[in-house]
């Protein structure tokens, strides 16, 4: 045994940071789980954002979830500092590697923890040049294999395994809310929103209201899914087509979980959701434009990619075309 391996069966506490964003979050579980069974015994942490907690707190990798990682005042910062301090992780996994989480490394100096990141004078620093232009997957994969944790992780592109989120149905289940109430035919889940800020990753809501037609006269129920901001999406589709259920602003981040996990198709832009809904395991269809590279960031799993420069450009016929053959592929495994 190696002696980084005989080191990593010794620890006893340890902290994972991973602040944002929910598609990298989401991502970001195939190396929590990869964490929880190399560290089996270990007490686990989670440094969060209140936004992440409820679908942290599922999971069967932490032990405890810490949900201010971004303090927004001096005294908030200073208390983080005195809890990490005191605490004493025997390693933290900064799966964020951003300015904010180099920032908590060097909150922590003279003598922060081993630490495995980017952060400036980290002792276990994730070297490789090219990570910036590897797949999320295949850079945390490679992080922990520098970590001394992941010896053979596979790390060539699309090797790395997806996120598995079969404990969301599971436990969901217990509620009854694994999935929606009303109706027992198949359902079609559209994702039509994302960031505010960035509008050029969104296909046209008009777009996605003739699709829903399309999947109501085929005799699906169409289920529209995103968050409270865009219930306006959610009204303007469902003028097009009365059939649709409006969901925006309705549905927490495991229920879409759990919902993805008994969809018949999931179609939707490169957010957060449609991460969820695609790691619980839907056939899912994921809309791209050039304002983002799939290679690094689309989901993994029963998946079609479909990208134009422009998301104007992309028809509801060529949406249609690819949703059909994904159904029918799914009907056909």
């Amino acid at each position: 045994m190696t002696r980084a391996g005989r080191q990593t069966r010794e620890l006893q506490r340890i902290l994972v940071i991973k602040l944002s964003a929910l598609g990298d979050f989401v991502l970001a579980f195939a190396a929590v789980k990869h964490i929880r069974e190399s560290h089996p015994r270990a007490q686990i942490t989670l440094l969060t954002t209140p936004a992440y907690e409820t679908l942290a707190r599922l999971t069967p990798y932490f032990d405890s979830v810490q949900t201010d990682g971004k303090p927004d005042s001096f005294g908030g910062w200073l208390e983080l500092r005195s809890r990490l301090k005191q605490a004493r992780y025997d390693r933290v996994y900064d799966l964020q590697t951003s300015a904010a989480s180099a920032r908590i490394f060097h909150l922590l100096a003279p003598f922060p923890p081993p630490w495995s990141g980017i952060a400036s004078g980290c002792s276990l620093p994730h070297r490789n040049p090219q990570r910036d232009r590897m797949h999320t997957l295949e850079r945390h994969a490679d992080q922990l294999k520098e970590a001394g944790i992941w010896p053979d992780a596979p790390t060539d592109p699309g090797e790395a395994p997806g996120p598995d989120l079969s404990w969301v149905q599971a436990r969901m289940a217990k509620t009854g809310k694994a999935k929606p109430s009303g109706s027992t035919r198949p359902y079609v889940m559209l994702i039509p929103g994302g960031s505010a800020h960035r509008l050029d990753k969104r296909w046209p809501a008009a777009r996605f209201g003739e699709l829903a037609q399309a999947f109501c006269a085929e005799g699906y129920d169409v289920l529209i899914i995103g968050g409270p901001q865009e219930s306006a999406i959610g009204r303007e589709i469902q003028r097009m087509e009365v059939r649709t259920r409006d969901l925006t602003g309705r549905t927490d981040f495991a229920g879409i979980a759990a919902m993805g996990s008994k969809a018949a198709l999931v179609v939707g832009n490169d957010t957060g959701p449609l991460h969820l809904a695609a790691a619980a395991g839907a056939p899912t269809i994921v809309l791209f434009s050039q304002a983002s590279d799939p290679m690094l960031s689309a989901p993994r799993g029963h998946v079609l990619v479909l990208q134009s420069s422009s998301l104007e450009d992309l028809s509801v016929a060529a949406v249609a075309q690819a949703a059909n053959a994904l159904i029918a592929g799914a009907a056909a495994t």
